[in-house]
């Protein structure tokens, strides 16, 4: 579960050594984390005006892996996959084309994107932050009403 403590730091039996090399370890991946977080915001931010000023009621989350990745035992690691396999990024809502002003009010719509396996497609910080946009502008076309034929288009 993310943010809790490896058993080393919660257990006495642990050597020092152990100890500070997990709290080493948990300090590196919130870094990464707060770092990938800088790549999307920057990202959503160059998208066109026109783009952010249709966006309403959209909340971008960053997980490690989708669930499928990581609900079974046998879950498979990102870099074991062939890159076509790997999701990066998902729309979970109500297409905009698909709305009406007769609709309940619901929770935002979400576009998450999977840190993990774009990381592991991209082996520098630039490929990063392009995949990062890439994966965003997809799902906004999702959010925009757009199929995947259509996707492949853009």
């Amino acid at each position: 579960m993310p943010g809790t403590l490896p058993k080393s730091i919660l257990s006495p039996v642990g050597t020092a050594r152990e100890t500070l090399s997990c709290i080493a370890a948990l300090y590196d991946e919130a870094v990464q984390r707060d770092r990938f977080l800088q790549l999307v915001e920057t990202e959503l931010d160059r998208l066109p005006r026109q783009f952010r000023s249709r966006m309403h009621n959209v909340a971008v989350l960053v997980e490690d892996l989708p669930p499928e990745q990581t609900a079974s035992r046998g879950a498979r690691r990102p870099r074991s996959l062939p890159p076509r396999e790997l999701v990066l990024g998902v729309y979970r809502g109500i297409p905009a084309t698909k709305r009406s002003v007769f609709d309940l009010p619901a929770g935002p719509d979400t576009i998450v994107l999977y840190q993990k396996n774009i990381e592991a497609v991209c082996s520098s910080e630039e490929e990063i932050r392009e995949q990062v946009r890439r994966t965003v502008v997809h799902e906004l076309g999702h959010y925009f009403g757009m199929d995947e034929d259509q996707l492949r288009d853009v």
